[in-house]
């Protein structure tokens, strides 16, 4: 096995590859990147058991072959040569000998026949979206997942394909954040499936800005991302996600609107002096005017007060504030629509004009 490739044509696969490599393995080959080179191609995988990435970068004139070395080790090397640096990768007695110039790094090796492979059987559907529609998606309800929770099921995200489109859902139990594509997909099946939550970060990361199209395959227990350039493989939380339309709420009899950055600069202040621990504000809704109180047990206070328009009987309800200020982060539009209807129920926000995202906050007793 031998090949020559630039420094800039290697760098960007190399670090999406090794990002999913975990620092801390049980097994060694697991700190490992399997290297394949065939027909004049490289082929990187990198894997944690859990999520599989492999991409690709095309070579001139070289000698196919197989190994596993160091991710980590690798990347750090190839980070640190010069910009438009000749790399030149070989095998001498199981080792991998890294030239570029006058510098020269060996790397102990593992054998190809070692390294795991995600097993993913046949898909059973298969359909593609827009990279930016789905990178948006992602990133207007990635926030909401938990971290390790007991309920597995709650770390990770919804997909859920329904006849013609692909709805996006995460929750913590605490907080709910849905994003419809609102982009017709061809297929007529319905189904529903939780990415865990390290595939949905690192999907995020490898999702462009552009319209470019992402093919999504799914089977009994994996789901894959394949673009020209990488293929990301995600192995499924096998549980039942939440019915979330039972809590979306539906019949609020009162609403405020305002601007959302002046809102969330407000509930940022606030949040200043809240209490660490649970984070809580009090929020008093009355006719063109929203007051928003924390306090914290060193007897500290902080309060703002900004105007919106409000229709409804005054109401005093507690949220989470970090809760809050994620959910009127993540939109985009001007202004944004609160749906409430009382101290004991969730409060709905919709950005106004969008209509692709919905959060639900539940509120706190203070």
């Amino acid at each position: 096995m031998k090949f020559t490739i630039d420094r800039d044509s290697l760098i960007k696969p190399l670090q999406q590859v090794a990002g999913v490599v975990e620092r801390r393995q049980t097994l060694p080959v697991l700190s490992n990147l399997l290297l394949t080179v065939k027909n004049n191609q490289l082929s990187m995988i990198g894997t944690d058991l859990e999520v599989e990435m492999q991409t690709y970068a095309p070579l001139v004139d070289a000698d196919d072959g197989e190994i596993t070395i160091p991710a980590r080790k690798f990347l750090d090397i190839c980070r640190a040569l010069p910009d438009q640096a000749s790399i030149q990768l070989s095998l001498t007695d199981s080792r991998a000998v890294i030239r570029s110039g006058k510098s020269r790094f060996v790397l102990s090796t593992l054998p190809a026949a070692e390294f795991p492979n995600i097993e993913s059987d046949n898909s059973r559907l298969a359909f593609s979206v827009s990279q930016s529609i789905l990178k948006k998606g992602i990133e207007r309800s990635y926030f909401a997942m938990a971290q390790q929770d007991v309920r597995y099921y709650l770390n990770g995200m919804l997909f859920e394909i329904n006849a013609d489109h692909l709805t996006l859902v995460a929750t913590d139990g605490h907080r709910l954040a849905v994003f419809d594509a609102g982009e017709s997909i061809e297929t007529d099946e319905n189904q529903q499936v939780i990415v865990p939550r390290k595939g949905v970060i690192e999907l995020m990361k490898l999702l462009s800005d552009e319209d470019q199209p992402i093919e999504i395959s799914l089977g009994n227990n994996f789901i894959r991302f394949s673009t020209a350039e990488t293929t990301f493989t995600s192995k499924l939380i096998d549980g039942r996600f939440p019915d979330y339309h039972n809590v979306v709420p539906k019949n609020t009899n009162k609403t405020a609107s305002c601007n959302r950055e002046t809102l969330r600069q407000a509930l940022s202040r606030v949040s200043i002096l809240s209490n660490e621990k649970y984070r809580g504000v009090r929020m008093t809704f009355s006719k063109d005017s929203l007051q928003i109180l924390a306090h914290n047990p060193e007897q500290e206070e902080a309060e703002e007060e900004l105007a919106i328009d409000y229709t409804g009987e005054d109401l005093e309800i507690g949220f989470n504030v970090n809760y809050l200020v994620d959910a009127v982060s993540a939109g985009a539009s001007e202004q944004i629509r609160m749906s409430l209807s009382d101290p004991n129920s969730c409060c709905l926000i919709e950005g106004i004009g969008e209509q692709d995202c919905q959060y639900v906050v539940m509120p706190m007793r203070l």
